[in-house]
């Protein structure tokens, strides 16, 4: 059974997600400031870390740094704010996903299952999910032999956020992905992009949002089950 570490120093939002996360199945471990976090994740690994950024002796953001330097258990930061530099940072420092304060318990215990599913695959996984058919050569896709007729950006944009998939990929990094020449193409122009190539997925996968909107960092693609 999955232990999940949970580094939050508000009683009640720890007592929600301990309650959720057992009925869900898993054990829970609750500490509630940063340094005590990072004794318990670098002594006992736990199956995965929700980790808060806001916390007293030691910020998440220094805890997963220092995490990272020992071991690659996956990490879900837990936070309040909304300034895209502080989401970034966590995901260059080895964040594995973000879930924004005020959440849904559902949703955590979704995105935790998710992350698990994930980190469970290794680098065995394949390139793309295995119901998504890419023919890079002639520039055609596919989802269960439905064809989805994108142009040859929403296929760049399609193969670079699924060959990882949950990863979050900010707008930069999908226009360096994406684009041949990104000079002159402005970040809000891959939302566009997103946003038609979300409509051509939905005509596939109708009751899947197959791309996840990550807001102020960018978008990630979330594999559909069955």
């Amino acid at each position: 059974m999955n232990r999940i570490l949970i580094v939050e120093d508000e009683d009640d939002i720890a007592s929600v997600l301990v309650d959720y996360l057992r009925h869900a199945g898993y054990q829970t471990e609750r500490v509630a400031d940063g340094e005590r976090a990072l004794e318990r994740m670098l002594q006992e690994p736990p199956g995965l870390t929700l980790l808060d950024i806001m916390l007293p002796r030691l910020d998440g953001m220094e805890v997963l740094r220092r995490a990272r330097l020992h071991g690659t258990h996956p990490v879900i930061m837990l936070t309040a704010r909304i300034e895209e530099v502080d989401r970034l940072l966590g995901l260059e420092l080895g964040a594995d996903d973000y879930i924004c304060k005020p959440f849904s318990p559902r949703e955590v215990v979704a995105r935790v299952r998710a992350v698990l599913r994930r980190s469970a695959g290794g680098a065995a996984a394949p390139a793309s999910p295995r119901r998504l058919q890419l023919d890079d050569t002639h520039w055609r896709a596919s989802f269960d032999g439905v064809a989805l007729n994108l142009t040859r950006l929403e296929f760049r944009l399609l193969q670079a956020l699924s060959r990882q998939p949950g990863r979050i990929f900010s707008r930069a990094q999908l226009l360096d992905l994406a684009y041949e020449d990104s000079v002159d193409v402005t970040e809000r122009a891959v939302d566009s992009h997103v946003k038609n190539l979300r409509r051509k997925l939905a005509a596939a996968v109708p009751a899947h949002d197959t791309i996840r909107s990550v807001y102020g960092v960018g978008f990630a693609f979330e594999e559909p089950e069955g």
